[in-house]
């Protein structure tokens, strides 16, 4: 059974890239090269919700992720939410972005559900994890990462 590490973290920055890049050192994947992948959880994950991902190798590997991320400018509020949903077989994730938090938690499980029932599965037991900061100066960003096992090499 592969362990999913779902980590989330907010940072501010002078710019919308270096506050990304502190909100992913928040939830501590920053020195990773993160790969995204749609959406589903294979049947042996085990999904762990841990806030900050520990140590899962060198920096500079190369990290499968699903992530959900906002960055705005100041003044303003930057809101990711990420769900999962898991049975008895595969499961999904499924993300979403916006400015209000109940909107963007209602979207993930709005999502969550369209998903189980395009692919006809039982998928009953439903997390979320949504995360929001404001800034006055500079960008703001939020994520929440999902974490497929430990970092490979990019090379070899």
């Amino acid at each position: 059974m592969g362990t999913i590490h779902v980590a989330w973290g907010t940072a501010t920055g002078p710019t919308p890239m270096a506050a990304y890049d502190a909100a992913l050192a928040d939830a501590n994947v920053h020195n990773y090269n993160l790969v995204p992948v749609s959406s589903v959880i294979p049947a042996d994950g085990d999904v762990v919700a841990v806030g900050e991902a520990p140590d899962l190798g060198p920096a500079g590997n190369r990290l499968t992720v699903v992530e959900a991320k906002s960055v705005q400018p100041a003044p303003g509020r930057a809101v990711a939410g990420l769900g999962w949903a898991t049975g008895p077989g595969p499961g999904l994730f499924y993300e979403a972005d916006g400015a209000e938090e109940g909107v963007v938690r209602e979207r993930v499980l709005e999502g969550l559900a369209a998903g189980a029932e395009l692919r006809e599965w039982a998928l009953p037991d439903t997390e979320t994890e949504v995360v929001s900061r404001s800034a006055e100066t500079g960008y703001v960003a939020a994520v929440v990462v999902a974490a497929y096992g430990e970092s490979e090499p990019v090379f070899g």
